[in-house]
């Protein structure tokens, strides 16, 4: 049985209010926000069978509004990044919201991580919908979306259906920096993921091309410590692994991504989803964003997992030609975080 139970609510310095509710199945809690869906914290056992917060979050609405790392978020209308801001279809050109060098990252400056979701109960978790304008941050048509947190045994499900009114892309992607013991950076965390190949970038983050992970640092298929990695030369520009990998499930079903675990803690998090790439980012810009108790957030303090459609894919169809959701058809993302205790 999942408790819901309902929190008081945050003032919102634009106006109205933020909902605040938090949902227990006694394995696993999760307290969530109206503001930009965001996951504020997230409780997991560890080996000790000791529940903690394993996801970093702010105390505020006003810290949440002043940063831009996307803390617990939902970004959208698309996730990652597209090119020049631009898009193109059918003879017709639109102009995005430019807010990463010359990029459209995470939906623009107005994202869906900025918007006041409305907010309700399920049975076995919550569900929060909005719809975004047309022309919100540039892209075209109205866009209505339903979003539904879910408890079930050790398993966060995130499950996100989407649709248009007029002819645009669409990706939608959970964005919590998760921290599974505790410290100040991810360098005991281990990351292991099944994908073999990963997309290549210029030097703003969009995609070139295609490659095998294999005898690459990005070849993590057999796990490793991201602290013996993050400093890599190769990774140098990114400050670490800040990459797409390329998910099989090119028929829109569950499979498994990848496992990211702590031997600290013993907790471990394996992520299914059925989107067709997942970006590993390690936080690697996060140093001064200001989180719990006022405190300043570190530099790799966290890892997020990002399952989405390809970046850029709506202006590079080799990235996969269903970038463009249409009117009459629905965007439909489903992950499922399952949390475990490993020796």
């Amino acid at each position: 049985m999942v408790r819901f139970s309902v929190l008081d609510p945050w003032t919102d310095p634009r106006g109205s209010e933020i909902e605040r509710v938090r949902i227990d199945n006694g394995i696993i809690a999760l307290e969530v926000l109206s503001l930009g869906g965001i996951i504020r914290a997230l409780w997991t056992p560890d080996k000790q069978g000791e529940r903690a917060n394993i996801v970093l979050g702010c105390d505020s609405a006003e810290d949440y509004l002043t940063q831009n790392a996307h803390l617990g978020a939902i970004a959208g209308r698309f996730a990652n990044r597209i090119a020049l801001g631009k898009l193109q279809y059918q003879g017709q050109t639109y102009q995005l919201d430019i807010n990463q060098a010359s990029n459209c990252l995470h939906g623009g400056r107005e994202g869906f991580n900025r918007k006041n979701w409305h907010l309700g109960q399920l049975p076995d978790g919550v569900r929060l919908s909005l719809v975004s304008p047309d022309g919100d941050m540039g892209f075209p048509g109205n866009c209505t979306v339903q979003l539904d947190y879910r408890l079930a045994a050790n398993n966060l499900y995130v499950e996100i259906l989407a649709s248009v009114d007029k002819p645009c892309p669409v990706s939608l992607t959970q964005h919590s920096y998760f921290n599974l013991d505790g410290s100040h950076n991810n360098h005991q965390h281990q990351m292991q993921i099944d994908a073999t190949h990963y997309l290549t970038m210029n030097e703003v983050g969009i995609p070139t091309g295609i490659a095998e992970v294999k005898d690459s640092i990005f070849d993590l298929t057999q796990g490793v410590t991201l602290g013996e990695k993050l400093h890599d030369p190769t990774l140098a520009s990114t400050r670490g692994y800040d990459h797409c990998y390329l998910m099989d499930n090119l028929d829109g079903s569950l499979r498994r991504f990848g496992c990211l675990s702590s031997p600290v803690s013993g907790r471990a998090m394996t992520v299914f989803t059925n989107q067709p790439g997942v970006q590993l980012y390690c936080a690697n810009f996060l140093a001064g964003t200001v989180g719990r108790n006022q405190q300043s957030l570190h530099q790799h303090q966290g890892v997020c997992i990002e399952p989405q459609k390809l970046p850029d894919s709506p202006n590079q169809t080799q990235l996969g030609d269903d970038a463009w959701l249409v009117p009459g058809k629905i965007y439909h993302h489903i992950s499922r975080y399952q949390f475990d205790i490993v020796d």
